[in-house]
This record gives structure tokens, sequence and C-alpha cells, in this order.
């Protein structure tokens, strides 16, 4: 359910931001690369099929010719939808055509929200999902997962940071958080046991939304004190509206995310050779650069382990 609530121009205007194009440059939102654009272009014309990955393909997917991913596209720069709102965009999209371009496959993208994902890919309405999902224990348990770039999470307030929250004093905040994310799962509920709970002090208050821009708006609108997110989408969120948003610093938990499929899905083999295929290809740093995520991929395309508590 989205928030309806009538918004201010401020709020619009940070809302509609998120997925707007843009020619202009942002500040990074990763390690410190390029500047990150709408890029509308496919990243994957001309990338060949990667034989031994090819080999490792399912027949009845190899039969079928395409690969079905589910994104929930409204999470810029990772994962959104560009001004013509027609197109997937942004760098999961980028590294998902890639994979299909290495198993000579075609993609279709489904706009899927980030908590029903899971379910969808138990159910086989999907073969995959290129969604920044962090790996824990509970996952591991249905999940084949693939690590591919590594993300940590971040607080953004309204401008100016009315409330004067840090990253170690969040106690007593009432913070946004999507649905259905490691965020909501795990992270928040650590940072209160941790920070507030065990010492006696009120709790961090959460308000679970449907999406990042719901969360954004009650932000800027100052409904809610804060949004716990991934520091990529945030620090977009910033870059766009320096007026309307801080993000605090440090980033937490700095950590892979990964590729999920169905658990013991018989395609995981083939996406795992095809993932490395991309990292080991100029590909892959290309990607990364165009969304301003350099210092954030990975080497190796190797199965996720349980982050630590």
């Amino acid at each position: 359910m989205r928030v309806k609530a009538a918004m201010s121009a401020v709020v619009f205007t940070a809302a509609m931001s998120l997925t707007a194009c843009t020619t202009q440059g942002a500040a990074p939102v990763g390690g410190g690369g390029a500047a990150p654009t709408e890029h509308t272009d496919d990243i994957s014309v001309g990338v060949q099929p990667d034989p031994a990955a090819v080999a490792l393909l399912p027949a009845d997917v190899k039969a079928k010719g395409t690969l079905v991913a589910a994104e929930d596209l409204t999470s810029p720069p990772t994962t959104f939808m560009a001004s013509d709102n027609n197109t997937p965009i942004g760098f999961n999209p980028d590294i998902a055509r890639l994979i299909a371009a290495k198993l000579g496959l075609k993609l279709e993208i489904k706009n899927v929200k980030f908590d029903v994902i899971i379910p969808g890919l138990q159910g086989n309405r999907y073969d995959l999902t290129v969604s920044t999902m962090g790996t824990s224990a509970e996952r591991l348990k249905v999940l084949d997962m693939i690590d591919y770039l590594t993300n940590g999470s971040a607080v953004a307030t309204a401008h100016g940071n009315p409330k004067h929250l840090a990253m170690d004093s969040l106690c007593g905040a009432t913070l946004g958080v999507q649905s259905g994310t490691t965020q909501e799962l795990k992270w928040l509920p650590k940072l209160n046991q941790d920070n507030c709970v065990s010492k006696g002090k009120d709790p961090i208050k959460a308000v679970a939304l449907p999406s990042v821009n719901d969360a954004l708006t009650q932000v800027a609108s100052r409904r809610i004190d804060g949004v716990f997110y991934d520091a990529t989408s945030l620090n977009w969120a910033k870059a766009k509206q320096p007026n309307a948003f801080d993000v605090l610093q440090p980033v937490l938990n700095p950590l892979p995310v990964a590729i999920a499929l169905n658990l013991n899905s018989p395609l995981t083999p083939a996406v795992q050779a095809a993932l490395q295929s991309v990292i080991d290809s100029p590909k892959y740093q290309e990607a990364l650069s165009r969304w301003g995520f350099d210092g954030l991929g990975v080497t190796k395309a190797a199965r996720s382990k349980p982050q630590p508590k």
C-alpha cells in the first residue's frame, strides 16, 4: 500500500527525482567512482555466449530460450524504471542482461515487489532475482545465492538532520524500512537490541513501507525521522535532491549481496558460471562505473555464506 496523503511540492519533487531522467552529474553512490546518470542502452549488446556456461544450461531452459528475472523496479540506482516508464535500468538489470547474454538467452524482467520475490522463486514463476538481496541463514534455507556486489546500510534524514541523529544514536527515532529487506528483518532489530534495548533506552520504531520511494517521501514531509536502507540508493537520493536529504555516516555492514534462485535449482551452476564470466570481462567494471559503484565489485561469483550476526 503506497502512501496517499497529500504531499508538498518539495516532497513530490524528492520522490519523483528518484526515477527522473537526468543528464547532470551526481555525487558517487558507492566507492567514489563516476557520477551516475540514467543509462538506457543495453550493456549486453555485442556480448557473446560463454560456451562453458551454456553447456551447463538445463535442457528445458535452453529450449525455452528466455531467462526470467524478478526485480523490484523502485530502488535507483540499482533497479528502477527509466523516465519512459517502460525500460528497466540500473546496475541490477545490467547484470541480469549480461548473464543472459553469456548464456545465449533472451532476458525478461518482471517488476515484482521485493517482499514477494522469494515466494515467486519458490513457486518457479521466475528463474532468478538480481535485486541487491542480502544473504541470511533463513534465506539460504530456501534459496541458492551467489555473490555479485558489495553493499551496506545507511540512514537518510531530512536535510539538516533536524532530529540530530547519528548512526550510533538512533534510539527513539522512527525509521522507515522497505518490507522484506535485510534492514527490516535483521539489521534494524540488531541495532535496536545492541544500542537501545540492552542499554535501557527508548527503542527505534520501525515503519515498514512498500518501497524506498515511499519511505523517502515520508522523510521529506517529516512524518518519519529517517530511512534505513541500502547505502547506494540513499546516496543516489541525496545526489538528486541535496536540499531534501542527508545521509549519515558511516555505512554499516558493507557485505556481499547476492543473485538468488530457488534452492537446488538446476539452473544455478549455469548462472554462477555466466556471472563469473561477466566478472572476468570488461563489462563488469563498465557496469560498476556507469552507476557510480567503483570499489563495490567482487572478484569471484562465490556461493553465498550467512552474514555475521
